[in-house]
């Protein structure tokens, strides 16, 4: 094999990862990818490439590795089935399906299930937690690894609301934040053996927030936690404490992070840069009008998209946090957007698909496309398609 056809090989090798979407809001977690054959406007007639049937209902987002294309949902009853389903990129055709009872509580609000944290990957293993606080890892060919029924090892963490915080995972560690009124705690498991790495007691509050990863000031990978009280940064592997913004924060939409700057849904919107070990983080501005509602910030350029509990897209400034305009869309949103190139895709409750143009002087709604089912989970993007999961469906969008 000559060096041309090694660098073609390893090009298209690293493509092909680029385009995974192996957790909530992406492979960095901040709702962007890199796709540029993604349809700037949608047509019902031409971009859904297919839709297929999920048992149940769930509220996780699909992620993508490779032509594998890996979903939950509950079912049952008591939605003490939990299922983790792969299906193929091209046709939407079952690779396989796997089925577990849940160990622990499956009580939740009606609008949400069982099913509602999205699961993350490394790119050869899926870890997928539940509300029930069962955690799963198997292959990608759906072979069961190791289970946790992390219920079982603390039955008190639980509420009757239902839990929703999506796990990341860095350094060889699953990270999941387990909070609630009573016995609410962060942990991050060891991703082979599934045995805890470290614990650590959070506030006992309700938390529906997702963990983020970020970077250090010397470069290293921090898991960005976020709580009532304000945004922890801890080591992934270890669970050392690096800094500490304690201005409290929202317990609904997640923060975002954008290079070294990350976007507190806090007293508004709150700009602020990681500190040293030990030391408090440079707030860098604070603005109330961007405050979101329930989708999490998301960060594209210069600009910093909130969506508020009336629907209206928010655009502000990430140098200083100024508000520049504001669009009403057709809401209520519990999805995050998302985006790529220049077009931000954005899902209401109805399953109403949304795209529109920041590029416009005060933002354009190019296009919608109606999808007639209930959507709460965030949209994924890879391979020059959209992922959409409602409540009793998978979409593809774009693609065939």
């Amino acid at each position: 094999m000559n060096w041309k056809t090694l660098s073609l090989l390893l090009t298209a090798a690293l493509s092909s990862q680029a385009a995974d979407w192996t957790q909530f809001r992406g492979p960095l977690g901040n709702g962007i990818s890199a796709e540029t054959t993604l349809p700037a406007a949608l047509d019902a007639a031409r971009d859904i490439a297919w839709k297929i049937a999920l048992p149940g209902r769930g509220l996780s987002s699909p992620i993508v590795i490779g032509d594998r294309i890996i979903v939950t949902s509950s079912s049952g009853a008591r939605q003490d089935r939990l299922h983790v389903l792969c299906f193929n990129a091209a046709d939407g055709s079952k690779r396989w399906e796997r089925t577990f009872r849940a160990t622990g509580r499956t009580m939740c609000h009606e609008k949400t299930s069982v099913a509602a944290p999205t699961p993350v990957s490394d790119g050869t293993r899926i870890f997928a937690l539940y509300s029930s606080n069962d955690l799963l890892c198997l292959d990608l060919d759906g072979n069961l690894l190791w289970l946790r029924g992390l219920a079982r090892d603390y039955p008190n963490a639980s509420n009757s609301l239902g839990m929703s915080s999506s796990p990341v995972y860095a350094d060889g560690t699953v990270v999941v934040q387990i909070e609630n009124d009573s016995e609410s705690f962060a942990a991050g498991i060891d991703a082979i053996t599934g045995v805890n790495r470290w614990k650590m007691d959070r506030p006992k509050n309700a938390n529906w927030t997702s963990p983020v990863l970020l970077k250090g000031i010397n470069g290293q990978t921090l898991a960005g936690l976020q709580s009532a009280k304000g945004f922890l940064a801890v080591a992934p592997a270890t669970g050392q404490i690096v800094w500490d913004y304690s201005e409290g924060a929202s317990t609904i939409p997640s923060s975002a992070v954008s290079g070294d700057v990350i976007y507190v849904p806090s007293n508004g919107l709150t700009a602020i840069q990681p500190a040293p070990e030990g030391q408090t983080p440079k707030q860098l501005w604070r603005n109330n009008q961007l405050r979101p509602g329930t989708a999490s910030p998301l960060v594209l350029g210069q600009h910093v998209y909130t969506l508020n509990e009336a629907g209206v897209l928010s655009c502000g400034s990430i140098t200083n946090g100024a508000r520049l305009w504001q669009l009403r869309l057709k809401g209520p949103f519990s999805a995050t957007p998302v985006a790529a190139g220049q077009r931000l895709y954005l899902v209401n409750e109805k399953g109403l698909t949304q795209v529109v143009d920041p590029t416009k002087p005060e933002g354009e709604l190019v296009s919608e496309l109606p999808l007639g089912e209930t959507v709460l989970g965030t949209p994924s993007l890879s391979g020059g398609a959209i992922y959409i999961r409602s409540d009793g469906h998978l979409w593809k969008l774009g693609k065939s």
